[in-house]
């Protein structure tokens, strides 16, 4: 069963708090006793212990409150969710997929300005965002909706090859046309498409890590 929501807000308090907790192996495990009181370790031979959260290295979420230790943050605590949740119901898209776009180009920082000019948590220049209907790009709303269809359409435009879409998303769909339908040799897109795919497996996996074992 999923862990109750003031449970984990008690697991994000504790990788919230100062590095003077430190876990051995990168992992919180919880027991609930009979009375209903959650107790927690990092001992890894401790069988009653079965609720697993871990953080994986090089794993982060940007400049957020937090750092490093909101990497096992649930995706419904994540900033922004609700408008996430939201273009993910009205484009089709993954929402773990967009977490992870947002958390590659932005780190959640909805005021985010890049020196190209694009701006807000899915970094869309203006002219992409007019395309799609948005005039404030520092809205959170406006910024994830247009963001979100504009991917989609990439999408649709490389036969749904998710590599090629995010390379597109980050170089422009032109970059790609113009070197034959591959990833171009730019190096801050051969970057960027490995992590957003990383911290899509990971997000997408969150879920299943934040659940009791049988």
């Amino acid at each position: 069963m999923p862990l109750p929501l003031r449970l984990r807000w008690l697991l994000y308090f504790l990788m919230a708090t100062p590095s003077c907790l430190v876990f051995a192996d990168d992992a919180i495990r919880v027991f609930i006793d009979a009375n209903g009181v959650a107790h927690l370790s990092n001992i890894p031979d401790q069988k009653r212990f079965e609720v697993q959260v871990p953080v994986p290295a090089g794993i982060g979420a940007g400049p957020v409150p937090g750092g490093r230790r909101m990497s096992a943050l649930p995706l419904e605590l994540r900033p922004f969710h609700d408008h996430v949740k939201q273009a993910s119901q009205d484009t089709g898209l993954d929402s773990a997929l967009l977490h992870a776009v947002i958390s590659v180009e932005s780190g959640y920082n909805n005021s985010a300005l890049s020196a190209k000019g694009a701006r807000g948590l899915m970094q869309l220049l203006p002219t992409t965002a007019r395309r799609y209907g948005a005039s404030d790009l520092f809205d959170p709303a406006e910024n994830i909706g247009a963001g979100a269809r504009y991917l989609r359409d990439l999408m649709h435009l490389f036969n749904n090859d998710l590599e090629l879409s995010l390379a597109a998303y980050n170089a422009g769909e032109n970059a790609i046309l113009r070197h034959g339908n591959k990833v171009p040799p730019y190096s801050e897109t051969r970057r960027y498409v490995p992590l957003v795919l990383q911290r899509y497996r990971y997000f997408s996996n969150l879920g299943k890590t934040l659940t009791f074992g049988q």
